[in-house]
């Protein structure tokens, strides 16, 4: 891979990690509903007239959009709001990978190998860590809503694969749309009219350059360099990086927040990691190992 592209996948992975941190700072100004309907409003347009829609169906783009932006973000928004810190949301978060398989399992019937289920067990351990060391940071109805934005984003990576082979870009701004109406209702019914009203009166120039950075350096550059460096290389040599997004939201956490990283969150992570490294590598490693075997 080219030095420029190892730097662009790098510059994505470090762009969603540390997100976790611009997502903080804005929920300090406005409320969870309100940021999430600001999110996916500037993710949609201007964007939508730039791309055209993706050849697929609308129900399709309609479920992935709620299950995103409501199931995953609108969870996610109001638990980082005051009942899990920020770099322990972007580690929990990533079990969205073994829920995926799990409903791919239970849906579809997929054969799951053993290396998974070894993968699923030392991940489920880094979040029995995690729930056993509840604190004023971190909370369990703070973790169970992180793990159900997982459970949320995994339903809508069924909701990909169905799509089959499309633009995940302008997949990602269509989508979008359906994820407006459905937050701002329940900005008004979560969030109230008056804190509405209240967040974005209070909005400053770095509060909206944070919902910026959200729409246009998470979701359309993010999503955008992702999909053109996955067309030009392996997946084998892009995917793994994404491993990368929770080192750098705990990192920056840590760096920029003053988030702690005591011994048992370094175990957590370092349990969810192994899980997940597991889980992405343990397939290849299967076959050759096999193939030595036979040799």
């Amino acid at each position: 891979m080219p030095l420029r592209h190892f730097l662009l996948a790098l510059a994505v992975v470090a762009i969603w990690g540390s997100n976790f941190v611009v997502i903080k700072y804005a929920l300090h100004t406005l409320p969870p509903m309100t940021l999430a309907a600001l999110r996916f409003g500037f993710a949609f347009v201007p964007a939508c007239f730039f791309l055209r829609r993706p050849e697929v169906g609308w129900r399709n783009l309609g479920g992935y959009g709620v299950l995103i932006g409501v199931g995953q973000f609108g969870l996610l928004y109001l638990a980082m709001r005051s009942q899990i810190s920020p770099g322990l949301a972007s580690l929990v978060v990533q079990t969205q990978v073994f829920f995926t398989l799990l409903l791919a399992v239970s849906l579809r019937g997929e054969r799951v190998l053993a290396t998974t289920w070894l993968g699923l067990l030392l991940a489920a351990g880094g979040v029995i860590v995690i729930a056993s060391h509840t604190d004023g940071t971190t909370t369990a109805l703070g973790l169970a809503m992180v793990l159900a934005a997982a459970l949320s984003w995994a339903c809508a990576n069924l909701l990909t694969q169905r799509a089959g082979r499309i633009d995940m870009l302008a997949y990602v701004v269509w989508s979008s749309a359906f994820a407006v109406p459905p937050l701002i209702a329940l900005a008004l019914l979560v969030d109230g009219p008056e804190q509405v009203a209240a967040g974005l009166a209070a909005s400053d120039l770095g509060t909206w350059a944070a919902v910026l950075w959200q729409s246009v350096g998470n979701t359309l550059f993010g999503y955008g360099v992702w999909s053109w460096l996955l067309a030009r290389h392996p997946a084998g040599r892009i995917v793994p990086m994404a491993l990368l997004v929770p080192v750098f939201g705990m990192g920056s956490a840590a760096a920029l927040l003053g988030e702690a990283l005591p011994a048992w969150k370094l175990i957590a992570a370092a349990l969810v990691m192994a899980g997940l490294a597991i889980n992405l590598f343990g397939p290849r490693l299967l076959p050759a190992r096999s193939a030595a075997a036979k040799s």
